[in-house]
């Protein structure tokens, strides 16, 4: 069972996000919807592993990932991208993220990406 953040500026997708890692044994023990917010509460909640959507208001997955990498270098970040967000996927990587999944999301390959970075 791993402790979890999850960052996304709908709360349809925390909800749906939420919904899969209960139901596999997770610990949600944070949720953000924005990159600034989701900076501040990985100080608090040093979760195992965080999924981090790409494009939300006020900041950016993107700038998140860069600011908690920073200060945290072992953070586990997974990036949540939409169809067509390629390009922002390979960046997320570069800045460090460990993986990414896309939306929607299918329960299966959610469970997977995750079982594997937190490995």
């Amino acid at each position: 069972m791993a402790k979890i953040m999850i960052v996304d500026d709908a709360k349809f997708m925390r909800t749906t996000l939420t919904n899969i890692l209960i139901k596999a044994g997770h610990e949600i023990v944070g949720e953000a919807e924005n990159g600034k917010i989701a900076v501040s509460l990985y100080r608090t909640t040093q979760p195992d592993l965080v999924t981090m959507d790409i494009t939300m208001p006020e900041m950016s997955g993107l700038k998140a990932t860069q600011m908690i990498k920073s200060e945290f270098p072992d953070a586990r970040i997974i990036m949540c991208s939409a169809m067509g967000q390629q390009k922002m996927v390979v960046e997320a990587i570069e800045t460090g993220a460990k993986d990414f999944i896309v939306k929607p999301f299918d329960e299966n390959r959610v469970l997977d990406t995750i079982n594997r970075v937190l490995k």
